[in-house]
Parts: structure tokens; C-alpha cells; sequence
């Protein structure tokens, strides 16, 4: 009976190495790669389990993971490159740190798609072990970011610094092997678009700090707190990247054991030189809704803009410096508080944080919506032609922002007519019908910009032009990216994107998501286009981290410098006659 026993007992620990109910460090455990399994989830959900390893990352501090990760050791390991050696255990229990080898008992389970041990019964600490090796893998990996769950790991290459929207709240940096464009800025609308914005999802890893909480003190990884002259821009090389493989609120993650390198590639540039031949410079500029209040210093927190006066002080001059580096004689604007055009408006406080010289257009009809686009012109260099012109209901059908209208003179005695306007966004809220995403890359809304197009560019052919007009330049925020609809019935209406005639596609006006492309643009007339002679994109905004934007408080907002006065970068364009 005892032989028979024992060889029971003997083929009990072959056959079924789970050892759920073993505690000595050293007795057989289960492998952790048979826990992980080659799948999505776990084999062994719900089933109590015993493993052994190494903590490879402790997250057991205030604001953590309220856990660590563990890793077989190197000489325990299957050799199976399709399961992950690793998991997260979450427990409060102090037992163990990094580096030390830990035998655990408890419950496999997968949280939101992260597999981990909860439920934990014991945890003894085993003493002093040996670090696993990083595995050298790219991103993504061959297999899927599965066979690496936990797991401490090198990436093999640079990354590529795409999204740092969350960089301030969250401690997150989004990365991807290449920077990656919105797919309408270079392919046509359609399926192919559609497909490719998907892959580059899945492309992607976030860059962690470790922790669960809302605006962390400090992000561990980065060598210095951003400040006035300290940024960390979109198309940052990151090298060096080592840490654990994490999966959490659907992304995947490294949270990282060593501070990586940045490598700035995408460095300030200062704004582009006006040349001595230029008649008039055109800027055009979203100004991520500036609003005002009442103008008298109350009506705050704003409906879209700033929440306190000091913000909005910060936002108009930050504007205001932005605009006045560019050493324009005319500027565009949209997302402006549409609150009249008396001394108490967002236009006219703009107007005079610009300086003396400058005064705005009149306008009669700015529409129904929240916000509106404007024109403000430079006195001494430039006069308005006669009245604005806007369309009627009939002639626009989207009256929520209609276009603005105004010619200018020259000093030859000739004119330029100069045209604001502002699409409706690719937000869905609201969307029905024909209106809603298309999955074909455009997003929502895109049949309304298309017929706002049409109605624009039908109204300003039929608008009289006023003497001497060389013709028209068209600016604004159309919320289309290169290739998309809207852009295609503007150039056959003769209308020539300005950005993608002298430096081609491979431009950008806005990060959204992280993918970059032009929603801003500056388009000429056939009878204008001759007079052009340069028009460019000033990188200020859309790469710079929204943690340096107005909103966020701190001593290094305030300074009136022009980066990240906005969330979309100017268009410059000049034209000499």
C-alpha cells in the first residue's frame, strides 16, 4: 500500500504540476507558462495555482498596481516562445522584493485581459535570486504581444514618441516603431484607410510610469519636469526601452525598470523668415476656443474655453505672441468666442493684445454657433476693400459658421480677397444617417463638409470681386485631411492647397489620436496662385505636449511664448505682386 501510495503520489507531481498545495520554496510549482497558456486568456481561470519566481517589478507603493510582476527564472523556463514566463500577481501582501525570488499560492484569473494571480493565500519569500535576462524582442512582436505578457523585455529598436496627450494626467507617452499619418492625408478615402488606421492600433505601445493615479508629482522615466524651454515633442526617438510588458485599460504597456533615451529629431524651429519681396503675409490659426467671459473679468468658467481669468489671460497672450512672431499683415482665426464684435468680445480683446496696429473686420453675420471665425488686419500695411462678405441661409446651408468675406488692398492699387471658414468637426455626437462614420476614414460628418464645400466654393464664384482682385485666398479650419472629400471639390472648384504645392503630403496642422495630418490650410484661386510664393505649416502647436497648453496651471504656462498656444498649428502663406 505505502509503494502503491507513493507511486501515486510520484505520478501526481508529473502528471499535474499545478502544486497548488505546496509551500516550501523549491517543491514543484506550477510553470507560470502553463497558466499564461498560447492563447488570449488563461487555461487555468479560476483554478488555485502555486509558482515560483522572480519579482521583476514591484508595484506595491502608494498609487501603484497594489501588486508586482513575477517571472520564472531563467533556468525554468518552457523554451516555448508562444507563452509568456511571467505574471501579475495583485495583493497588498508586503512578503518579497524586486529581485527576490517568491513562491505564491493564489487564483488565476484574467482582469480587463491582463493575466494575474488574485486571491492570494500566501506569498513567502524565498530569498535573494537572479534577475531573468531582458528578452530582446521588436515591437510589435512576431507572435503577438501575448507571448510576452509580463514579461521583462528590450525592444530591440528605437520608438517613435506619436501621442503625449496623457503625459501630464496619466504619465503616458504613446509609442509606435514610425510616426504615423492620419491614412486620408495620403491615401483616398475607403476601405484601404479604414484598414490601415486599425493596424496602426495595433502597432502601438504606451510608455507607463507605474502608476494607477491621476496627475502623478512626477513621471519617473522622463530626465527632467517639462518646462518653458524643456519639451518633449511628437517624433521624439526614444532608445534604451526596457521593462515589463503590461496590459491595462485596453493597451498594451511598458512600464519601465530604466529610464530610456530621448533623442529630440523633431527640434523648435523658429518662425519662417519673411523674405524682403513679400507683399502681404496671410496667417491662419485655430485658436482652440478662445474665449473671454464677459470681458469685464466674470463670466468664467467659460462654455469651452478657459475656467478662470488668469487662464484666459494666458491664452490671449500666449496667442497673441504666437500671431505676432509670424510678422503677418492679415490673420485668420477660428474657434473664437462668437460674442459680437463690441470692446468687451474675444475679437476685440485679441485685437488688442496684438498691439495698436491692428484692427478686425466687421462682421454682420457670425452665425449661430458657439464659436466663429474672424479677420484682424495690421492698419498701416493693409485696408479693407469695401464692406465683408458673408452668404445668406439660402446660399450656405450650414449657418451654425458661415464664411467670412473681406478684400484688401494693395499698393499697387490692386486687391486680394481674403476668406475665413470653419467645418463642422469629425466628432459623432449627434451624427445620424448619411452623416455618421463611414468606416472609410473620414469619420463622421464628412457628407456635411463635402456640401459645405460645394455651397463655399459656389458662393464665392458668384460673389463680385472688387477692383483690381487678383484673386482669392481661402483659409481656415475645413476639419478634412488632404485627401479627403472636401479637399477634392475645393480643387476642382480651382482652388489649390498651398502646403501640398510647395512641400507636398508629408505635412501637419494637428495630432488627433496620435496619428498627425492638415485639417488647417491656406488655398489659392487659379487667378491668385501666380502671386504665391510660399506658404508653410509652423510647427508650434500640434507636436508640442498639451501639459506646456494653457489650461494646465504651473508656473511654466504663463510665460507669452508661442508654443502650445494652441492645439493646431498657423498656416503662413506670402504673396508678392
Amino acid at each position: 500500500m505505502r509503494t502503491v501510495s507513493l507511486l501515486a503520489v510520484t505520478l501526481g507531481w508529473l502528471l499535474l504540476p499545478t502544486a497548488a498545495g505546496a509551500t516550501a520554496c523549491g517543491d514543484p510549482a506550477s510553470p507560470i507558462a502553463r497558466i499564461q497558456g498560447s492563447g488570449p486568456s488563461s487555461p487555468k481561470t479560476g483554478q488555485q495555482v502555486t509558482v515560483e519566481g522572480i519579482i521583476t517589478l514591484d508595484t506595491r507603493y502608494p498609487g501603484g498596481f497594489n501588486g508586482f510582476f513575477v517571472q520564472q527564472a531563467d533556468a525554468d523556463t518552457d523554451h516555448n516562445p508562444a507563452t509568456s514566463e511571467a505574471l501579475f500577481v495583485y495583493t497588498r501582501n508586503t512578503a518579497g522584493k524586486a529581485g527576490d525570488r517568491v513562491r505564491i499560492t493564489g487564483t488565476a484569473t484574467e482582469f480587463h485581459g491582463l493575466t494575474q494571480l488574485h486571491r492570494v493565500t500566501r506569498i513567502t519569500a524565498c530569498g535573494p535570486g537572479v534577475l531573468p535576462a531582458p528578452l530582446t524582442i521588436p515591437w510589435p512582436p512576431g507572435r503577438g504581444a501575448e507571448a510576452v505578457e509580463g514579461m521583462l523585455v528590450t525592444i530591440q529598436h528605437p520608438m517613435v514618441v506619436v501621442e503625449h496627450h496623457n503625459l501630464l494626467r496619466y504619465g503616458e507617452l504613446t509609442l509606435a516603431a514610425d510616426d504615423q499619418r492620419v491614412p486620408t492625408q495620403w491615401l483616398l478615402p475607403g476601405p484601404e484607410s479604414f484598414a490601415l488606421e486599425h493596424r496602426q492600433t495595433q502597432q502601438r505601445l504606451l510608455l507607463d510610469d507605474g502608476y494607477s493615479r491621476r496627475f502623478p508629482p512626477t513621471i519617473s522615466y522622463l530626465p527632467a519636469p517639462l518646462g518653458p524651454r524643456r519639451t518633449l515633442r511628437t517624433g521624439t526617438l526614444t532608445h534604451g526601452l526596457t521593462g515589463i510588458i503590461d496590459y491595462r485599460f485596453g493597451h498594451w504597456r511598458l512600464q519601465p525598470v530604466t529610464a530610456p533615451r530621448f533623442e529630440t529629431t523633431n527640434p523648435r524651429r523658429p518662425a519662417p523668415a519673411r523674405g524682403a519681396d513679400v507683399t502681404l503675409r496671410v496667417t491662419a490659426m485655430n485658436l482652440q476656443n478662445y474665449f473671454n467671459g464677459d470681458g469685464r473679468g466674470g463670466g468664467f468658467p467659460t462654455p469651452r474655453g478657459a475656467r478662470t481669468p488668469d487662464e484666459a489671460d494666458t491664452q490671449r497672450r500666449r496667442l497673441a505672441a504666437a500671431l505676432r512672431a509670424t510678422n503677418s499683415d492679415i490673420i485668420t482665426v477660428t474657434e473664437l468666442e462668437n460674442d459680437g464684435p463690441d470692446e468687451f468680445s474675444a475679437l476685440a480683446a485679441l485685437a488688442r493684445e496684438l498691439g495698436p496696429d491692428w484692427r478686425y473686420v466687421q462682421d454682420n453675420n457670425p452665425g449661430e454657433d458657439a464659436i466663429r471665425g474672424a479677420i484682424l488686419y495690421r492698419h498701416g500695411r493693409t485696408r479693407p476693400v469695401g464692406p465683408a462678405a458673408y452668404p445668406t441661409r439660402s446660399e450656405y446651408p450650414h449657418p451654425a459658421r458661415p464664411p467670412l468675406a473681406q478684400s484688401f488692398s494693395l499698393a499697387d492699387g490692386g486687391s486680394v480677397r481674403v476668406v475665413v471658414t470653419h467645418f463642422k468637426s469629425k466628432n459623432c455626437r449627434g451624427a445620424r444617417g448619411r452623416e455618421r462614420d463611414q468606416r472609410d476614414g473620414q469619420s463622421c460628418f464628412a457628407h456635411r463638409r463635402t456640401q459645405s464645400a460645394r455651397a463655399l466654393a459656389r458662393w464665392l464664384e458668384e460673389l463680385p470681386a472688387a477692383t483690381g482682385s487678383r484673386g482669392t485666398l481661402l483659409t481656415g479650419d475645413l476639419n478634412s485631411y488632404a485627401r479627403e472629400a472636401p479637399l477634392k471639390v475645393l480643387a476642382r472648384a480651382g482652388y489649390t492647397d498651398l502646403v501640398r504645392h510647395f512641400s507636398g503630403l508629408d505635412n501637419h496642422s494637428f495630432r488627433y489620436r496620435g496619428r498627425r495630418g492638415t485639417l488647417d490650410y491656406s488655398l489659392a484661386s487659379q487667378e491668385l496662385l501666380p502671386y504665391v510664393s510660399h506658404s508653410e505649416i509652423w510647427a508650434i502647436n500640434a507636436d508640442e505636449p498639451a501639459a506646456l497648453g494653457y489650461r494646465h496651471g504651473g508656473q511654466h504656462q504663463t510665460a507669452p511664448s508661442p508654443w502650445r498656444s494652441s492645439d493646431h498649428d498657423p498656416v503662413i502663406t506670402d504673396l508678392t505682386f
